[in-house]
């Protein structure tokens, strides 16, 4: 599979044309989440006959990205050098701002890598959208029983990462527009200590998309705010409480240079 980004950063073109089905909507939300829709029904077909494989799933997110910029979305991300150049599966560890990061980063990552998420397990029992994403394998949590998530993830994760698959963790309790370091909890940093790989950060600015009143992966968008994805060095954690602060330091550096940008 040929990397949809080859290059160490990608600025979205300033020339970039507005998508026709966002011109015809009338520049509302309509168009993203629409085709958004579109390509979960398609992948739900693909799944159906065992195809959604690893190439299928980066081009649905593909899909997502592209239509995102046709909607005036502005991409900035950095650091795509740090997942080009890994040679082991890590624990990629995020802040969580919309739905976007979720939809993007498998396009950014699936050509490098095998990767899947932890992720709610009542995503699963969606109609069309959970045996979509129920085809990753990921591992899901139910919340009820926060001891009893942190084994399953520490368990099913260190199986995971073993077998050379790589796992994406949002380490918060639901998506915010605001990070909040004190409700960003270390379980990534414990799963990558335990199965003794690297941990990766990643830093988002994604409030392009907001969170939807009654839907909330179906919000309104804000053009006025540039999309920023960063990734940062692979490290190994030699201290669980250090690496977890470095964590939050890379993340609060890159959403506070991005803020004074605008």
């Amino acid at each position: 599979m040929k990397p949809y980004f080859p290059d160490d950063s990608y600025h979205t073109p300033t020339d970039t044309p507005r998508h026709w089905l966002d011109r015809l909507f009338l520049g509302s939300r309509v168009a993203l989440h629409g085709l958004f829709v579109w390509e979960i029904v398609k992948a739900r077909w693909l799944v159906a006959r065992n195809q959604y494989d690893r190439a299928a799933v980066a081009a649905t997110s593909y899909a997502v990205f592209k239509m995102a910029e046709g909607c005036n979305g502005r991409f900035h991300i950095t650091g795509l050098e740090n997942v080009r150049n890994l040679t082991e599966p890590v624990v990629f560890v995020s802040n969580h701002m919309s739905s976007l990061e979720g939809n993007i980063f498998n396009c950014l990552l699936l050509p490098y890598l095998d990767v899947t998420y932890v992720i709610k397990e009542s995503l699963t029992r969606y109609p069309v959208f959970g045996p979509v994403i129920d085809s990753r394998q990921p591992i899901t949590v139910g919340r009820a029983n926060p001891r009893e998530d942190l084994q399953k993830v520490l368990q099913d994760g260190v199986n995971m990462l073993q077998n050379g698959r790589s796992i994406i963790l949002f380490p918060q309790h639901t998506r915010t527009p605001q990070f909040i370091p004190a409700e960003f909890n270390s379980l990534g940093v414990k799963l990558a200590s335990r199965a003794g790989v690297p941990v990766l950060p990643i830093a988002v600015k994604t409030d392009f998309v907001l969170n939807g009143r009654y839907l909330r992966d179906f919000g309104p968008l804000n053009r006025s705010k540039p999309i920023h994805v960063a990734f940062g060095r692979p490290f190994q954690v030699q201290n669980n409480k250090q690496a977890h602060q470095d964590i939050i330091h890379f993340i609060e550096q890159h959403l506070e240079t991005w803020q004074k940008d605008g």
